[in-house]
């Protein structure tokens, strides 16, 4: 069976039709990237770049002195390095996650992953979930998107909704999601909402099957300081807001660019476009 492939328009992921090349649906976070940038975003750069000048100050005066635009290349970057830094940590943690729910072992880790490691056998312990898919792709025809989620399994919970390890409790199939951030946000539950309501799920072999139907969501959110499981809210109304989005991606990336014509009168000494010649 053929694979989806993943391509790259202005910025965005999209996924591409196994069998269908010229049909590419844009990507679940690619889509995601509609909702506004928080505000704390500038404070939070400029702070990156004023921690970096002060700890580094001797650093940076000794570059301005040779290469004034090259120092004020590096003080500018400060925020996009670190983001990048912790993008790789969390990649390379998902991997990790994946292996060890997939029952392989994984005895030694770098040492910055260690305790992300550690905090994951603690989940896999005191939760004992069972999987059923990893990493493979959800794809709607229905409402026009796709992508790749984390987990899908099994968690046995008692009355209160508690795991029990021990399996005692009622079991439920949930969609999860796993998250390396400093916290977790609202986001994940407009994410989960959209795998959840995906029509089939399409395997790294390119094998097609229906989305099942879920009994929750989940966040896992791993730091290397602690973890906590969180249920994730995806009903209606959840989703409803997701497609807002799906159709803000759409004006974003397509219609918007469509909407003003050429001009038909300008500034004197410019070529008018007349009514006759439209017509012509």
């Amino acid at each position: 069976m053929p694979k989806v492939r993943t391509i790259y328009r202005g910025g965005s992921r999209f996924y591409v039709h196994p069998e269908n090349r010229d049909l590419a649906h844009p990507g679940v976070t690619s889509i995601l990237g509609m909702l506004p940038k928080q505000n704390f975003l500038g404070p939070w750069n400029a702070r990156m770049t004023a921690e970096l000048a002060v700890d580094s100050i001797d650093y940076i005066s000794s570059m301005a002195m040779r290469d004034r635009q090259g120092a004020i290349d590096y003080l500018r970057g400060a925020a996009r390095r670190y983001t990048k830094i912790r993008a790789d940590i969390g990649s390379e943690a998902h991997d990790i996650f994946e292996r060890l729910i997939r029952g392989e072992q994984v005895y030694s880790v770098r040492e910055d992953l260690e305790p992300y490691l550690h905090h994951f056998r603690q989940f896999l312990a005191e939760v004992n979930p069972e999987l059923v898919r990893a990493e493979d792709v959800a794809w709607s025809d229905t409402y026009g998107y796709a992508g790749s989620f984390d987990v899908i399994f099994y968690v046995w919970l008692d009355e209160d909704g508690k795991p029990t390890p021990d399996r005692s409790g009622k079991r439920h199939l949930v969609m999860g999601d796993w998250k390396t951030s400093k916290a977790t946000y609202a986001d994940v539950a407009l994410q989960l909402s959209a795998y959840q309501r995906a029509d089939f799920i399409i395997d790294p072999d390119g094998n097609r099957t229906p989305m099942p139907e879920f009994e929750g969501a989940y966040v896992l959110h791993i730091t290397d300081e602690t973890w906590a499981l969180k249920p994730v809210e995806t009903s209606d109304d959840v989703f409803r807001f997701f497609l807002h989005l799906r159709a803000i991606f759409d004006w974003d990336r397509d219609v918007s660019r469509r909407v003003i014509g050429k001009p038909v009168a300008a500034k004197a000494g410019t070529r008018i476009v007349t009514g006759t010649q439209r017509r012509a």
